[in-house]
């Protein structure tokens, strides 16, 4: 597949639809600059919105609609993409999900089903509802509509100057490093980081795509897929990735910094990637200049609920 030629036809077809969400450079007291993308800022609150619409405005959708399993943020981006362009959508989220984002998607108006457990069981429920009635289903991570639209991120961060030769990206299910892979084709170095308690990436990497791994942790609900999808997994052997991990702390600190340095107020998934810089998980070398991309809002408890 050519992932560039993907990426840019999904770019032309969502352009109208989402966000070009602003970039930063700061230094957080490293001593060297640091570029974000302020991702969160799209749609929904994460970079979700771009993968959702371009599967929907690339195919036919049938009447009865789409159907999406997601830790929240997906199914969100889905029930936005599907209310704008008129289709009727069901999601179906773990427990795990949480209150803001279980009540973000509600306030879409779509179909909402909460199953217990994690992740897979919502996955399950999706596609039982799939054979039943015929819906369209959006994967969060492993189809290749979603990757092109995710994709169109890292396309967008070069169109607006992104200088850096190494880009840091939290990994979930592998479909937005899998898109800005597919984009860069090598051409920087892409570091992927993952939380201690949900090493899902970093697992497929040693052992194939078939691993799966417990997950848990704080970022759980975004980044919480037992089993890497085939897509991103193919791409970041490919690419040659660097895999690092993160404790909790350490995503909690940098969730701390973007708000007291930036008053940028985001999910810990949304924090990840900059954890594994200011952690030391990543140590960049003299002179490597470096970006983050910041990639989700939703957190929980919603901040100003009273």
């Amino acid at each position: 597949m050519d992932w560039r030629q993907e990426i840019d036809a999904a770019a032309g077809r969502i352009a109208d639809h989402v966000l070009r969400t602003p970039v930063v450079t700061v230094d957080f007291g490293l001593g060297r600059p640091v570029e974000l993308k302020l991702e969160q800022m799209q749609h929904t609150g994460s970079f979700k919105a771009r993968g959702a619409f371009n599967t929907l405005l690339s195919q036919p959708v049938p009447p009865a609609g789409v159907v999406a399993a997601s830790g929240g943020n997906h199914g969100a981006a889905v029930a936005y993409a599907a209310r704008r362009l008129g289709h009727p959508a069901h999601i179906f989220v773990p427990e795990i999900a949480g209150p803001s984002k279980i009540a973000l998607i509600r306030e879409t108006g779509a179909d909402l089903t909460v199953v217990s457990g994690a992740y897979q069981n919502a996955l399950d429920a999706a596609r039982d509802y799939e054979a039943r009635t015929g819906a369209m289903q959006i994967h969060a991570y492993d189809a290749p509509a979603t990757l092109a639209g995710q994709g169109t991120v890292l396309r967008e961060w070069e169109a607006q100057g992104l200088l850096a030769e190494t880009v840091l990206i939290a990994v979930g299910g592998g479909g937005l490093i899998g898109g800005a892979l597919g984009w860069l084709q090598g051409r920087r170095k892409v570091v992927a980081v993952e939380p201690e308690l949900a090493p899902t990436l970093h697992r497929a990497m040693q052992d194939g795509p078939e691993a799966e791994v417990e997950v848990g942790g704080v970022a759980a609900n975004a980044l919480g897929a037992r089993r890497i999808g085939r897509l991103g997994h193919g791409l970041a052997l490919r690419h040659g990735v660097t895999s690092v991990l993160v404790p909790d702390a350490a995503i909690l600190e940098a969730r701390r910094r973007l708000w007291r340095d930036l008053r940028q107020l985001v999910e810990p998934a949304g924090a990840a990637a900059l954890a594994a810089l200011l952690s030391g998980a990543y140590r960049p070398e003299a002179g490597e200049r470096v970006a983050v991309l910041i990639c989700g809002a939703n957190t929980a408890p919603d901040p100003l609920e009273t």
